[in-house]
């Protein structure tokens, strides 16, 4: 629940939002997200710049991450997600502690955009330090119905270039290499093309060892 002067806040914050709303930019942002999302057609400069004003306010409230992602959620407009991601993901060593309300943020209105953002940046940082609640979370997740689950399970190391779990990495690219999904192929080739950087000979190896899809090869082996 927020209190009486977060919620005045966010009526401000909506308030600008609205003042910054453009109906045509609206429509080519929720093309360009294939028709899944609504938009206000408030794009980042705008939205930065409402941020600077109103986020400084939230913190000294001491507005935690938590409570700012499931506002943002339950907002109709694809903007407000974006708002949330940036006050929360801000803030590393405040993160949410509770992977159960990670899931709940992946899993809903999902798409590239935000999940991308939550998993590299979120619950990559999240689970980079804590190997037995990593083995936990990654075990369920990698096993879930869920295709953005999955997504994350993939990408959550993108960031830990000499702390990357290598058997990990291989472990899923396994799992996951007769997947027909664009999304789970796609986010292969991007770890691996990632982990490139830190041991180039790994992922050619890796590559060439095993049957991955050939977006994921591609991917994986841009920049060698």
């Amino acid at each position: 629940m927020l209190t009486e002067f977060e919620s005045r806040l966010f009526d401000e914050m909506e308030e600008a939002l609205v003042r910054e709303a453009d109906s045509e930019k609206a429509a080519g942002m929720k093309a360009y997200m294939k028709n899944r999302f609504d938009f206000m057609g408030v794009q980042k400069p705008e939205r930065t710049a409402i941020q600077k004003t109103y986020f400084p306010q939230l913190r000294k409230m001491e507005l935690s991450g938590e409570s700012m992602l499931h506002h943002c959620w339950q907002k109709n407009e694809r903007e407000w997600q974006y708002l949330g991601m940036d006050y929360a993901l801000a803030q590393p060593k405040a993160l949410p502690q509770n992977l159960v309300d990670w899931a709940y943020w992946i899993t809903e209105k999902s798409w590239w955009d935000t999940v991308d953002l939550l998993a590299t940046r979120g619950v990559g940082f999240r689970l980079q330090n804590d190997t037995a609640l990593r083995d936990e979370v990654i075990t369920q997740w990698r096993n879930a119905p869920n295709m953005w689950l999955n997504r994350t399970c993939i990408l959550f190391q993108l960031h830990y270039k000499k702390q990357t779990d290598v058997q990990l990495l291989a472990d899923l690219c396994m799992q996951y290499a007769e997947s027909k999904e664009f999304f789970i192929q796609k986010a292969m080739g991007w770890a691996l093309r990632h982990y490139s950087r830190t041991d180039a000979q790994w992922v050619i190896n890796l590559v060439e060892q095993q049957p991955l899809p050939a977006l994921s090869k591609r991917e994986a082996l841009r920049l060698l």
